[in-house]
């Protein structure tokens, strides 16, 4: 591809919301141009890297014995009402109506359309296992799209799904997509690890992420360096201090003027904060059968630990949940900065209240609470003489120095980029939508699934992450949308060095080389700024210094060193450096034990 021809440019400046360096970078070098917010179009440079990216996969996905198809983007609400997801899943699903007045659905991901193929395909145990995939377009309406293409509206995911007779299946299965999505990363590049992570809104048994560490990542990780604990804080356990045992003491009281914070009021008091009770209100949506009931939420945990909004909404099973409002709060009865469950009115005309508490509370006596009493709290409160909980379990965020669940050391906290995960379903789809098999003793039994997923854009975007400098992008071999970046550098007279460029160019596409020929008239700085910004991994130069002794300069973008090599032997060259670039890469794929 000659630059004078390409349908992009570069930008010298990053758009003024761009925080990571990925997003400036693929915005700059003409990868990606935002249409709306979570929306892009990727040029054609990014498309070819994208189109990289989707081989990798597919070649890794075929090697553990999968079958591509295509399956629509466009559902009948029905499938999804079946499983109760239509229910279940709040704003994020396009819901939208056809022309017949139909209920659709635009595609989050295909469990719901594989156990319609499955029920109608898959009859007897002869047929299992099988594992199908597809490379498709999704749309998850993100109310808050960011960082570029990490976390957008619509993108493309390889999502394979497997069918098994039974849970052994499955778990090979599972391992082989364990292991075949290091693969995938290894191969684009990008270092990953493996944690345990939350089944959401996918539901099932157990599920892993796969995680990019940087800091700029939106997710949380703990980890333990001594025995390899890793999980997401949204489903992290710790080991949690315990206070030691008290007998329960009458309840008091007391003054505690200007102390709306936990922080305020364990210094007015002169105590720990871990003997205060620490309340957090928030508005629920849960289902109930094929309505969604809005509840008040008051979620008490231990006043030094932080709440965990994704178990809080694990134990409600709620679609949604946000945080409710200083009117919400008086609304039901309470007290903004003062609230707490004690002495609340037993109804309201408002909305229900459910009460959730941390697994500690139980054990931890004699916690100061709020009074519902403007600059009061209660003295020695206690759970089950006070006030009752709804739902007991656990409900604490996993922090930085907690005791790790397994071995009792500290947690190292990190930030990641979630680039894929991978779900033990079971038979939670089977069993809502009717995909039985008759097995070996004639016996009908539900077909057992898993259901695996890779972004192709947010693995491009944590590769140019992961790869650049001050100067621009650093592609690895596998996933630059070009190998080599031939620049011209001729002035008006120089017919001899636009020859010598030109044969090179059409001497290495004729041996497979990719090129990217800038063969604009521009200056030498601009053209290798742009060869640095867009980050091609080797670089060619033709110029009329160097040709006068029949020499290019070689230049990989990854180092700061030049050479000149004869330019009769810069084909050649050129394969050997791209050999050697492979060769790199395949040496980072490696067996990576499985850690359940």
């Amino acid at each position: 591809m000659k630059m004078s021809s390409l349908f992009s440019q570069t930008l010298r400046e990053a758009p003024t919301d761009a925080e990571m360096p990925s997003h400036k970078l693929l915005v700059r070098a003409g990868f990606i141009r935002q249409l709306a917010a979570g929306i892009y179009t990727a040029m054609p440079l990014a498309k070819r890297s994208l189109t990289k990216i989707e081989n990798i996969m597919r070649d890794e996905i075929n090697a553990i014995g999968g079958q591509e198809m295509s399956m629509p983007v466009v559902h009948p609400a029905e499938v999804w009402q079946e499983t109760e997801r239509w229910y279940q899943i709040g704003t994020e699903m396009g819901r939208f109506k056809d022309k017949n007045q139909r209920d659709m659905v635009l595609a989050m991901t295909h469990e719901e359309v594989v156990a319609d193929l499955t029920r109608k395909e898959i009859h007897s145990y002869r047929q299992l296992p099988v594992l199908i995939y597809h490379i498709q377009t999704k749309w998850r309406d993100d109310p808050r799209p960011r960082a570029g293409l990490i976390r957008v509206r619509e993108f493309t995911m390889k999502d394979s799904y497997s069918l098994d007779a039974d849970w052994e299946g499955l778990d090979k299965q599972y391992r082989a997509h364990y292991q075949a999505y290091f693969n995938i990363f290894h191969r684009c590049g990008v270092p990953a690890i493996a944690v345990k992570s939350d089944v959401g809104m996918m539901g099932g048994k157990l599920a892993h992420e796969y995680m990019y560490l940087t800091p700029y990542g939106e997710d949380t990780l703990l980890l333990c360096d001594a025995c390899g604990y890793s999980a997401n804080r949204q489903i992290a356990t710790f080991k949690k201090a315990t206070l030691p045992e008290e007998a329960p003491l009458l309840v008091e009281k007391v003054l505690t003027p200007n102390c709306k914070t936990i922080a305020q009021l364990a210094e007015f008091l002169g105590i720990s904060e871990s003997k205060t009770a620490k309340a957090v209100f928030m508005i629920a949506d849960i289902p109930e059968g094929e309505l969604s009931v809005q509840k008040f939420v008051f979620a008490i945990v231990r006043g030094d630990m932080d709440l965990n909004e994704t178990k809080l909404i694990n134990a409600l099973k709620a679609s949604e949940l946000r945080p409710a409002t200083e009117e919400e709060i008086v609304a039901i009865g309470a007290v903004p900065g003062y609230a707490s469950p004690i002495g609340l009115p037993q109804k309201n005309d408002y909305m229900p209240v459910i009460t959730v508490v941390d697994d500690l509370l139980p054990i931890s006596n004699n916690l100061v609470a709020g009074a519902n009493d403007a600059g009061y709290h209660m003295l020695n409160t206690n759970l089950g003489r006070d006030y009752r909980a709804d739902i007991i379990t656990d409900l604490a965020a996993a922090r930085e120095g907690d005791g790790c669940p397994e071995c009792g050391s500290a947690f190292r906290e990190v930030r990641g980029v979630e680039v894929g995960n991978i779900f033990k379903l079971g038979t939670r789809y089977s069993d809502s939508m009717g995909c039985m098999f008759q097995g070996k003793d004639g016996k009908e039994k539900p077909v057992v699934m898993g259901s695996y997923g890779i972004g192709s854009g947010r693995l491009l975007a944590s590769a140019a992450e992961e790869h650049n400098d001050e100067y621009g992008l650093i592609w690895p071999i596998t996933v630059a949308p070009y190998q080599v970046h031939l620049v011209l550098l001729a002035g008006k007279n120089d017919d001899s060095v636009v020859i010598a460029a030109n044969q090179l160019y059409t001497d290495l596409q004729a041996v497979g080389v990719e090129v990217l020929f800038d063969d604009r008239d521009d200056s030498p700085g601009v053209k290798f700024n742009d060869a640095d910004l867009i980050g091609l991994p080797l670089r060619v130069t033709v110029g009329a210094r160097g040709l006068k002794d029949g020499l290019v300069e070689f230049k990989r973008r990854s180092e700061k060193d030049k050479r000149m090599v004869p330019l009769d032997a810069a084909v050649k060259e050129v394969q050997t450096e791209i050999a050697a670039l492979f060769a790199d890469i395949k040496a980072t794929i490696v067996e990576v034990p499985y850690e359940e």
